[in-house]
Parts: structure tokens; C-alpha cells; sequence
């Protein structure tokens, strides 16, 4: 029983902890990750009115409104989700009148690959879920010892703060390059320039990502230590032994 404990119970961390952030990102993926509050706190509508009109293949979308870039952003966010067959679709009409498709072919390539990646993403999100429910039903069935929350807490904790140091050592858009060659196929194109993408102009990349990715941390941490505390709170305490009674 002990062995099957000591392999359960990091099988049932690891996928409580994966779980958290699978369902931190449902979550932000709803509002579409808070783009309405980033677009304000990082002035996109600044940044779209001085690289629209520099847009070599698009015109006049710096003659769009701030609706229309919400929206916009929620229809990428919808399709890369559910329906990236869309991406291709999706337009914008500046006041001219002049109705255009927002994507060019390598943009909508590059997001059909995104949508794969998170495609993965939920595998491995209903995947941690199987693992914490079934490693937790027979953990608390056979009453196993809840480890110290505290060296779990501080065992967490320590890692990211190791692997922010690490990313703000590296510098953060070198680890976010980084992560797209190692994470997309070689031929296809991730990189656009602002004057080249109006899918990068509206996202004002990657600046955006990293609000999302501090958003997504803090929600993660949030869900998983709540849960943390309710799950000690919650968790069966083991039988007392027969020695331990003769004792009492």
C-alpha cells in the first residue's frame, strides 16, 4: 500500500496542479482572456492607429473602431477554439465601406497550428483530470496521508519562482521565440512584422501575451491553492492503528 501511495501521490499532485491550469485557461478563454482590460492597459488602439495605415496588404484599418477590434479578437479566439476552418472568413469593414478578410494565408496558417497546439492543451487537461479524480479516489479510499501542505506549497512556489527568474534572465522575448520554433513546424511562418500582419497589429504582439500569460499564472495559482486548502480540509484521516488505541 505504501509503495502505491509514493507513485499515486505525485500522480495526483502533478494532475491537480495541471487541472488547475486547464481550468484557468477555460476560464479566460470565456472573456476572451481579458482582452477588452489589455487593450486598455497597453493602449492597443494607440499601437493600431500607427501601424494600420502602414499594413502593406491591408488598407484603412486604422479607420476601424474599438468595437470592431474587440470583436475581431473574439472571433480569432472562437475559431482557434472550435472552428479554426473560419479563421480564413474573418472581416473587418473600415468606414469606407471597404469590407476586407483580416487574415492573410500565413496568418491563418499559423493560427490553424495554434489551434492544434491547444487542441492538445485539452487532451492533456482531461487527462490530469482522469489522473487527480482517480488517484485521489484511491488514495482517499485507502486513507493515505495527506503529505505537509506547507512543503507542498513551498515545493510549487519555488519552481516558478525559478522558472520566472530563468525567463527574466534569459529575457522574455527570447524564450517566447524560442518556444514557437521549438513548439511549431519549421516551414510554417510564426513571425510577422506589424507593417505585414494585421493579426499581430491588433494583438499588439507579443506584448499582449505576456499580460495574458501573468493573468493565466495568477488565476492557476489562485484556483490551485483554494482547492489545495479545500482538499486538506476535505481528506479522509487515517484509520488509528490498533496499537494507537491500546495507547489512547
Amino acid at each position: 500500500m505504501r509503495t502505491l501511495s509514493r507513485i499515486l501521490w505525485p500522480v495526483f499532485l502533478l494532475g491537480h496542479w495541471l487541472s488547475c491550469g486547464f481550468i484557468a485557461w477555460i476560464l479566460l478563454a470565456q472573456i476572451d482572456f481579458a482582452y477588452p482590460q489589455a487593450y486598455q492597459a497597453l493602449d492597443i488602439n494607440q499601437h493600431i492607429a500607427q501601424y494600420g495605415p502602414e499594413n502593406r496588404y491591408r488598407d484603412h484599418f486604422a479607420d476601424t473602431t474599438k468595437q470592431q477590434h474587440l470583436e475581431l479578437f473574439g472571433q480569432i479566439n472562437a475559431a482557434i477554439h472550435h472552428a479554426p476552418d473560419k479563421l480564413a472568413t474573418i472581416t473587418f469593414t473600415p468606414s469606407n465601406g471597404d469590407t476586407q478578410t483580416l487574415l492573410r494565408r500565413d496568418e491563418v496558417l499559423h493560427l490553424t497550428d495554434v489551434a492544434h497546439l491547444i487542441d492538445g492543451v485539452y487532451a492533456l487537461g482531461y487527462a490530469s483530470l482522469v489522473a487527480m479524480l482517480l488517484g485521489g479516489f484511491l488514495l482517499g479510499r485507502q486513507r493515505s496521508p495527506l503529505p505537509q501542505p506547507k512543503k507542498v506549497v513551498a515545493s510549487v512556489c519555488g519552481s516558478i519562482a525559478a522558472i520566472v527568474a530563468v525567463v527574466f534572465i534569459v529575457g522574455p522575448k527570447k524564450v517566447f521565440y524560442y518556444l514557437h520554433t521549438w513548439v511549431f513546424p519549421p516551414e510554417h511562418p510564426w513571425f510577422f512584422y506589424y507593417q505585414d500582419s494585421l493579426m499581430t497589429t491588433l494583438m499588439k504582439a507579443p506584448d499582449l501575451f505576456g499580460f495574458i500569460a501573468a493573468l493565466l499564472l495568477a488565476l492557476w495559482l489562485l484556483l490551485w491553492g483554494a482547492s489545495l486548502l479545500i482538499i486538506t480540509r476535505l481528506w479522509p484521516r487515517p484509520h488509528l492503528s490498533a496499537t494507537h488505541k491500546d495507547l489512547t
